[in-house]
């Protein structure tokens, strides 16, 4: 099963980045606006909205606050994907940075060029939209 290892390092304290991370509600504007046009939950399911009028449904299997670990399954979108499990994870990193480790295990293998490209485009977004926001109070 291939496994995808990202790396993010974000100019944000490790609690402003956890903070948007277990926002589940708020994937559309806290981490990847633009991305997604609504977040909907309805008990441990996320339907994320997405602008070409599409849907990707997840399962959050857990969410640790003293390690600072989501993780997430998606259950249904467009890619067919037989089996998908992700999780997001909070370091502290340099003088108030952090990293922000992104883990995604799918199948079926031959989907792997386009789920990277995928999640190298998330990572970008993510981290200019949580560091505009830990900004917000800096600059006013």
């Amino acid at each position: 099963m291939p496994t995808i290892y990202k790396e993010i390092i974000i100019h944000a304290s490790p609690e402003q980045v956890w903070d948007a991370v277990s926002d589940v509600g708020a994937v559309h504007q806290r981490l990847v606006p633009g991305y997604t046009e609504n977040t909907i939950i309805h008990g441990y399911e996320r339907t994320l909205l997405l602008p070409n009028g599409g849907i990707t449904r997840e399962v959050i299997v857990s969410m640790d606050e003293n390690e600072r670990r989501l993780a997430y399954a998606v259950k249904e979108g467009r890619m067919p994907l037989l089996h998908h499990h992700a999780s997001f994870q909070v370091f502290p990193h340099d003088n108030n940075g952090t990293k922000l480790v992104w883990i995604t295990d799918f199948l079926p293998e031959h989907l792997a060029d386009e789920i990277q490209a995928r999640i190298h485009r998330g990572a970008e977004v993510m981290k200019k939209t949580i560091e505009a926001e830990a900004n917000k109070g800096t600059v006013e």
